[in-house]
């Protein structure tokens, strides 16, 4: 019996996919690459399910014979292997991004006498829409609990930005960027600290308590989707860190950042640091394991911030640091400096890859910020943080309408830099 190979991400399956298969079934067995995660999070955004709760869906559709995973979005590698007699895909891909993957199974399937058809391609419904559409229904805990650690194992680099309200949660969740067919996205969202006290016109020194933040958190989570890294500062005294571990897990918050700093909070970004004090390796490990023994689920990360660069104590005393916490169950580990350039860092990661054990790496690259994500993949980082650039960059807009309206006495002026009101009004969707 001949075979036949079709190719999809089938996250959410609708009529499209079933005319394909069907169509398929046609010209003899049917063999379905499903797309990984790792390929599909190349060109867009982690489906909604997982690889395996997909290959249960697809392999109890009447008609397919077998599902194998198809590992990048190119076929090639699995038409050279299989060598099917036909492959099936809809029209939709003869123009736009797709030709170029087209034209190169096309050549593939002459080397063999293999033959591509292409089915109309379903109008009226896609995958994309489809998700859109389960985005403005929401998420569980649960589910966004546990893309963190998905994403860490599909991407080779997680970018994640800062939020301090529920709008800049809302920019996170929908901003996009288009490239050569490629969608870039932001991973994920970062609720800093110190940008959630500056938001509430509060200092950085964990005056702002754990309640207040979690109403912050709060507005978040109700109009996003996205996973959610906290930052926890040094996580206050053992038992404190216990009840946050569990009140954030509990919201579906997918980690933790807590850093190895005790006494008063003062930001490591400000020039003196000469009243901060590093807890000892001991102390600050039991709270990881304290944390960590707190947590209900395997799917919750507590990440370990060193902050030996920070302090001066250069890159051995940071690898130290990182070796114990990681032994102490810590399951990333975050590496801070506020130097101007890269280098320490970049240092850093080079002495990190040597060494036996290995958790996530994730960086800040708030001071040094002429550093490309690419610089950093090749490093070994997994986890990228822009830590406070939403705020930082809403304030000086604000600030500049505050003085033209003063300045002019009128707000022409400031208005020219303004988003109109209809379209504020029509910013956040009401349902009827």
């Amino acid at each position: 019996m001949k075979t036949v190979y079709v190719a999809m991400s089938a996250d959410l399956i609708h009529p499209g996919h079933l005319n394909i298969i069907k169509e398929a079934q046609k010209y003899g067995k049917v063999i379905l690459g499903l797309l990984t995660d790792e390929a599909i999070a190349s060109y867009k955004r982690l489906p909604c399910l997982s690889y395996e709760q997909r290959k249960v869906v697809v392999e109890n559709i009447v008609g397919v014979e077998r599902v194998i995973p198809q590992h990048t979005l190119d076929y090639i590698p699995n038409l050279l292997e299989i060598k099917p007699d036909y492959v099936v895909h809809g029209d939709d891909w003869k123009t736009g991004v797709q030709m170029g993957t087209r034209a190169r199974v096309m050549d593939a399937l002459r080397q063999w006498g293999g033959e591509l058809i292409e089915p109309p391609y379903t109008e009226g419904i896609s995958s994309t829409q489809l998700n859109e559409a389960l985005k403005d229904i929401g998420t569980t805990p649960e589910t966004r609990m546990k893309c963190l650690r998905r994403l860490l194992q599909a991407k080779n680099i997680v970018r994640i930005l800062e939020v301090h309200n529920g709008l800049s949660g809302l920019i996170v969740e929908k901003t996009s960027f288009r490239d050569q067919g490629m969608t870039r996205e932001f991973d994920g969202m970062w609720l800093s600290s110190l940008t959630d006290s500056t938001a509430k016109g509060k200092p950085d020194i964990e005056f702002v308590d754990l309640t207040s933040r979690m109403n912050t958190l709060n507005n978040i989570l109700e109009v996003t989707t996205k996973p959610v890294l906290y930052d926890g500062d040094s996580g206050s005294i053992p038992e404190h860190f216990v009840f946050m571990v569990r009140t954030l897990e509990r919201l579906g918050v997918s980690a933790v950042v807590i850093e190895d700093k005790v006494g008063p909070k003062r930001n490591s970004l400000l020039e003196k640091q000469d009243n901060q004090r590093q807890d000892s390796i001991e102390s600050f490990s039991d709270k990881i394991r304290m944390g960590k023994q707190a947590q209900v689920t395997e799917d919750f990360m507590v990440i370990a911030r060193i902050e030996s660069l920070i302090l001066g104590k250069g890159v051995g005393d940071a690898l130290t640091r990182a070796a114990a916490f990681m032994d102490a169950g810590a399951d990333a580990v975050l590496i801070h400096s506020k130097s101007d350039k890269p280098d320490e860092v970049l240092e850093f990661c080079g002495e990190y890859s040597r060494l036996g054990k290995k958790v996530p790496l994730v960086v800040l690259p708030t001071t040094y910020p002429q550093v490309t994500e690419e610089q950093l993949v090749e490093a070994g980082v997994n986890v990228v943080i822009y830590a406070n650039h939403m705020l930082r960059s809403a304030y000086p807009a604000m600030q500049q309408a505050a003085e033209s309206i003063l300045k002019n006495s009128r707000c022409l002026e400031a208005d020219r830099e303004c988003m109109p009101v209809k379209d504020m009004i029509t910013l956040i969707p009401h349902k009827e």
